[in-house]
């Protein structure tokens, strides 16, 4: 180990050069290390300026309303399902919303990069998934009651199987489920926008560090 002293400007600068074995140089270089610069906060601050805790309560709310339309739906059209409950989107629809609104919830929570990827795959989901429902929604209010189409060779009785009552209420639970799909496919939009914008801030920084 050696030593030098300089003096300049009235100052004593004292050089000391320590030895790769000696103990305190592992403890320089340790110290020498800038500490990791906190950019998790700034990575999803555009993220979370969509309010990712109230999109992902509405996608819950809204897929729980689904799920159990369909099962009460089929239990009451056991005999002939519609085509909404024949087609199955009011489960998988439902199942999808609720993991959508768990994920969103889960980021307004943690700092996590992956968790607003995971948000943007599953969002854009629910986009394709929301307007292949309002398709089949209007769909079914233009048809007639199932069981009544009848054919060449088959004409039903019209006081078998119309009633006015029935086609009301069946054309107004799929107006109904046309505006949770509206209400759905605007905060997947917003979700899915803001996160893309924060995964692509993420690589611009990467890129940078």
């Amino acid at each position: 180990m050696a030593a030098t002293v300089t003096d300049s400007g009235g100052v004593r600068i004292i050089t000391e050069v320590i030895p790769a074995t000696d103990p305190r140089a592992a403890q320089l270089a340790s110290s020498s290390v800038p500490p990791a610069p906190a950019v998790s906060s700034f990575q999803v601050r555009g993220f979370r300026k969509a309010q990712p805790k109230l999109l992902g309560t509405i996608h819950i709310v809204t897929g729980i309303i689904h799920f159990c339309l369909g099962i009460i739906l089929t239990a009451a059209e056991h005999r002939a399902f519609s085509l909404p409950v024949a087609s199955g989107i009011l489960f998988w629809l439902g199942v999808l919303l609720l993991v959508s609104g768990s994920l969103l919830v889960e980021s307004d929570k943690r700092e996590n990069i992956l968790l607003v990827k995971a948000c943007c795959v599953v969002n854009a989901g629910v986009i394709l998934s929301t307007l292949v429902a309002t398709l089949i929604h209007a769909t079914a209010i233009t048809r007639s009651i199932p069981g009544c189409d009848g054919g060449p060779l088959y004409q039903p009785r019209q006081e078998w199987c119309f009633n006015a009552n029935t086609k009301v209420l069946s054309n107004g639970l799929d107006a109904v489920a046309v505006l949770f799909c509206l209400l759905e496919f605007c905060a997947a939009v917003a979700a899915l926008a803001f996160g893309c914008s924060a995964v692509r801030r993420h690589s611009y920084m990467r890129m940078v560090l």
